[in-house]
């Protein structure tokens, strides 16, 4: 039996034979293919796989509620992505997908000094009568007991509610189940001709609707269409350890004051990041960036002193000049969702189902004409 889409605006199933194109396999572009498949659309999706995706870097953190203060329409964008995780999941899981590395594990605020954490409690204390799910807010003072490699005496606010993800394992599964609906993914460059036609290596390639989810290449891939796009991209270096014989996949986040995030994940696997670089499209890793995540990682939490580093990621952060996401219609019908930047896999499959809507001529989830990709926006930081 099929199911209705998951929808949490309307509960009517809604059926259509268009064909789709979406230009991006990062988490935007896998979530705009699910959604399509599940309302009938013949969807094709299209990435060439350039180095430094954001999507495959990102380090999973699900945190809303302690940033975007003083923009309350960037706010509800991540509250609702954050809230939509538990239906997508359990669509993936009825899809036969299970693997996401979703889970709630808590947050961390950290700080040398309860002082300097005051202006963030009573932020989450405002919040928190519309946004319960942000759970429980409480004080401690051995914040080592939760994540034992934290130095001790350090202050600290914990939050029930906040969760990790696997960004690389939701992307696949939102793929796969795509697939198994007959979507077909295809690795090839994506380009437009200046009357708008579409082509995947130099072929024209037909379509009722385009979704643009090309992240930080974005703006290049719309340019011949005559518009300027306001994407550029920003560098993240991540670097992952491992901590033997350590339980690490229900440690809660670790947000401090200053450095590094740090987050646990199973397999005794400890994230540190990340770096904040204008360093175009530039996806190397370099020793200055990874020096600066283990010194001051190190310095937060001394018990990672003897972990063993296994990885270190990069990703190509797709920014705008103003901060915020680039989600709608451009001149000429193509859908583009994009800019999400630190918040991608807080608000990308959310942002991929609005795209897939917008795609399909029906009424979006949310509002998203705060995010006009025609709007006046700055190029620059």
């Amino acid at each position: 039996m099929k199911r209705a889409p998951i929808d949490p605006c309307d509960d009517a199933v809604m059926r259509t034979d268009i064909t789709a194109v979406v230009v991006g396999s990062g988490i935007v572009g896998a979530s705009a293919a699910y959604h399509l498949s599940l309302n009938g659309a013949a969807v094709t999706v299209v990435d060439r796989r350039a180095t430094g995706q954001a999507t495959a870097a990102g380090a999973g953190i699900i945190c809303p509620w302690v940033d975007h203060e003083g923009d309350d329409d960037w706010y509800r964008l991540a509250l609702e992505g954050t809230r939509f995780y538990d239906s997508l999941v359990e669509s993936l899981a009825e899809d036969g997908e299970t693997e996401t590395g979703h889970a709630r594990v808590g947050a961390l605020l950290v700080a040398d000094r309860p002082g300097e954490l005051a202006a963030v409690d009573a932020l989450l204390r405002r919040r928190r009568g519309a946004a319960p799910d942000m759970g429980t807010i409480s004080v401690t003072d051995r914040p080592d007991a939760l994540f034992p490699p934290l130095r001790p005496g350090a202050a600290a606010i914990h939050l029930d509610g906040p969760a990790r993800v696997d960004g690389r394992a939701v992307r696949d599964a939102l793929l796969r189940a795509a697939s198994r609906r007959g979507a077909r993914v295809r690795q090839g460059t994506a380009s437009f001709t200046a009357e708008g036609g579409l082509l995947v290596d130099g072929t024209p390639l037909e379509s009722d609707a385009v979704v643009v989810a090309a992240g930080a290449w974005t703006g290049e891939l719309c340019r011949p269409l005559g518009l300027e796009v306001p994407m550029r991209a920003r560098r993240g270096q991540i670097v992952h350890l491992e901590l033997p014989g350590a339980e690490t996949g229900g440690w809660p986040i670790v947000l401090p004051r200053r450095g590094p995030y740090l987050l646990g994940f199973p397999g005794s696997r400890v994230v540190l990041g990340a770096t904040v670089e204008e360093a175009g499209f530039d996806a190397r890793v370099t020793a200055g960036g990874v020096g600066e995540i283990l010194t001051t990682g190190v310095e937060l939490a001394p018990g990672l002193t003897g972990a063993t580093l296994v990885e270190t990621r990069v990703g190509l952060r797709p920014v705008t000049g103003d901060g915020r996401p680039l989600i709608g219609t451009l001149a000429g019908g193509v859908v583009v969702a994009g800019g999400l930047s630190a918040y991608g896999l807080t608000a990308g499959p959310y942002a991929g189902l609005i795209v897939a809507r917008l795609a399909l001529r029906e009424t979006p989830p949310m509002d998203v004409e705060p995010f006009s990709p025609q709007r006046k926006t700055r190029t620059d930081a």
